[in-house]
């Protein structure tokens, strides 16, 4: 086996499902390196395409640009945070996947968003004015106003930041009041301002109201964002409590992993009758779901959400598999053929949930129902995961890497026994 660019320890303890911090600050590592890479393409773009680019957003976005500079030598970590928002990756795909014209220049104005939503939560004195074609102006992970008003003038002082629609200096629409000592938290009133709500234990958010946090064809499938007039915000704080509870219960540390792995979780509808739940390549960290029926259903979606995005991380570093010859493989979770990548992706994500439903079924403290559930769902996946293993290791379309990445799933799937230890 060739050496990965991380160490052999942590790639192993990645492929073993470990929550062991170095995993996920590898990742998140990896992550920042990835947006400032794309972050870096969007700008050779827009400067070899000068002459293309409508000058008033090319100039918006270089003033931008200089503001995200300035904060940056002034607080980097916030910076970084902001650019390590999900929403903030799905942007950029979007915005490097679109061809010159109009749609291209109205995507480069979010870094306009991007580089307020910093200095904001920087904090020191600020006036810019932003552009607001849609009547909206989203600060990522923060909220999002609504105004009748094509542009916003932004002042912000110590520690309130007013908005003055079309520049006139009116009446704001809404107040925004910064504090904490080490991180800008940034609390808003007033009409048009719709808050991001933080989640209990963690980084984690609600955040039903970024205008990336659904791209169309979000998941190579049709998920569609809640309406956030529709968000029954009580529900999805109670049922993510429960499974932030069950999940400390049987697992104190997957429940760190997802307090701090998991930045946005994103209302979309329902399929029918059925349960969503989906991750975005471009957007690690962001889980989009409907709302579970209750704290299992949630700490099930959180768990195997989080997995995929960590294997998404984890092969833009290190490339698990190759292109191959495009052959399709039927797995016990999916009624249609997948190909290889999606095999892995699945029997990692579904290895993920048979040790939560293994640790679920034996744990004390977890009402009866949930342990029958999941005794049950852990004897229905453990042989498909079993048999989705030998799929992939008899393979030639995985890396070196790749091959010794599901042998040492294999041996966690084999340390899970072949069913549930029996409740204490």
């Amino acid at each position: 086996m060739t050496t990965p660019p991380l160490p052999a320890p942590v790639f192993a303890r990645l492929a073993r499902l470990s929550p062991a911090p170095d995993g996920l600050t590898t990742l998140r590592s990896a992550l920042h390196a990835r947006r400032l890479l794309l972050l870096k393409a969007l700008l050779v773009r827009v400067h070899r395409n000068r002459a293309s680019d409508e000058p008033g957003a090319l100039g918006r976005f270089e003033r931008s640009w200089e503001l995200l500079e300035r904060v940056e030598r002034r607080r980097p970590a916030v910076v970084r945070d902001v650019l390590d928002y999900p929403t903030t990756g799905a942007w950029l795909a979007g915005a490097l996947a679109e061809p010159a014209g109009p749609a291209f220049d109205g995507l480069l104005g979010h870094l306009d968003h991007l580089a307020v939503t910093a200095a904001l939560r920087a904090g020191g004195a600020l006036d810019v004015t932003v552009e607001t074609p849609d009547g909206l102006l989203s600060l990522p992970g923060v909220g999002r106003l609504s105004v009748a008003a094509e542009r916003v003038r932004v002042t912000a002082g110590e520690p309130a930041v007013r908005f003055h629609p079309d520049g006139a200096r009116q009446a704001a629409p809404a107040v925004l009041t910064r504090s904490g000592r080490h991180r800008g938290v940034l609390v808003g009133r007033g009409p048009g301002w719709r808050a991001v709500r933080p989640l209990h234990g963690g980084a984690a958010c609600l955040d039903d109201v970024d205008p990336y946090r659904v791209p169309s064809g979000a998941g190579g499938t049709v998920v569609v964002a809640a309406d956030p007039a529709e968000t029954d915000h009580a529900a999805w704080t109670g049922t993510w409590r429960a499974a932030h509870h069950l999940l400390a219960r049987t697992h104190p540390g997957r429940a760190a992993e997802v307090s701090h792995g998991v930045r946005a979780v994103v209302p979309v509808l329902r399929r029918g009758p059925r349960h969503v739940g989906a991750t975005l390549s471009a957007a690690p960290g962001a889980v989009l779901t409907s709302l579970p029926a209750d704290g299992l259903g949630m700490a099930e979606t959180l768990v195997h959400e989080l997995h995929h995005s960590k294997l998404a991380t984890l092969h833009e570093l290190v490339p698990l598999y190759g292109p191959g010859p495009g052959a399709l493989y039927r797995v016990g979770w999916r009624s249609d053929p997948r190909p290889l990548a999606g095999v892995l992706h699945g029997a990692y994500a579904h290895l993920a949930l048979a040790e939560l439903w293994r640790r679920t079924a034996s744990a004390d403290g977890v009402p009866p129902l949930w342990r029958r559930a999941a005794g049950q769902q852990f004897d229905d996946i453990h042989d498909q995961v079993g048999a989705a293993l030998r799929i992939l290791l008899e393979s030639d379309e995985l890396t070196v890497e790749g091959r010794e990445f599901v042998r040492q799933m294999r041996l966690h799937h084999a340390s899970l026994g072949t069913a549930p230890l029996a409740a204490g």
